[in-house]
């Protein structure tokens, strides 16, 4: 048997099991561990989400970029729109496809702004046209919204690019736009919810994202299968090679006698 086991096919094989099952198992777990991360992100998203709103100095500050524990926190704010210095922002998805979101400045009574999102508009029919944007009401107006921290490349996996149409922009990163803007920004921005007075018409409402959780652990679960069945397959393998030698060594079954032929009479 021993003979059987380190045969150089055999020998290859074991091989490849011990290589694939801990991959496996490892993977397993990495899955596992990415679906745990994001439970922790739903129920932190659910949770302040379901928060009552408070006053946006309360979380954030001019120059000061949002925490992440109070990322989707419900925030009020009260000002005036700029929409000289109103950008748009490429390449998001609404409900009818991919559009711009409206990011326009709200200047409260402390000559301080925050960056509200309105909503999202569609795309217009060629990348150098502007947009059909409903402008931003005039007056004094008091804005409810989830609270965000800044977009950049690395935490939004999105890749900024030149050339754009003036007043678009790929990520609403908020020090950048601070560097161009005539008054203090607040750190992180604000994704409108309510705004009293209503404007009408107005951008479509941001919808609130869902992070898929069972996708990982699924996957982990399947990860864990291929180990099973990885192991199973070697037992099996090595039985039958085992089996196959000892029906090779065995003696030859003894043939029948040949018939005895008549007495002669």
């Amino acid at each position: 048997m021993l003979r059987v086991l380190t045969s150089p096919r055999m020998l290859a094989f074991h091989a490849l099991v011990l290589l694939v099952v801990p991959s496996f198992v490892w993977l397993g777990f990495w899955q596992y561990e990415r679906s745990v991360a994001k439970s922790v992100v739903v129920e932190l998203q659910e949770a302040n989400l379901a928060s009552e709103p408070v006053p946006l100095d309360e979380l954030g500050a001019v120059g000061a970029d949002v925490p992440r524990e109070d990322r989707w926190r419900s925030v009020t704010a009260t000002g005036t729109y700029d929409p000289e210095h109103e950008l748009l922002v490429r390449n998001r998805d609404g409900l009818d496809g991919v559009g711009l979101y409206v990011v326009t400045p709200l200047v409260t009574g402390d000559g301080s702004a925050v960056l509200v999102n309105r909503g999202w508009v569609p795309q217009p029919p060629t990348s150098t046209e502007q947009p059909e944007v409903p402008p931003a009401p005039d007056g004094e107006v008091t804005v409810t919204g989830r609270l965000q921290f800044s977009e950049t490349p690395e935490n939004t996996g999105i890749r900024v690019r030149d050339g754009l149409p003036e007043g678009q922009i790929m990520v609403i990163d908020v020090a950048a736009i601070a560097e161009e803007a005539p008054y203090p920004l607040y750190g992180g921005f604000v994704e409108l919810v309510e705004q009293a007075p209503p404007s009408d018409p107005a951008p479509a409402p941001v919808p609130v994202p869902e992070v898929d959780t069972g996708m990982n652990f699924s996957y982990a679960v399947q990860w864990w299968v291929f180990t099973v069945i990885a192991i199973v397959g070697w037992v099996f393998l090595v039985r039958r090679e085992i089996q196959d030698d000892r029906d090779g060594g065995a003696p030859p079954a003894a043939s029948d006698p040949a018939p005895r032929s008549e007495a002669a009479v």
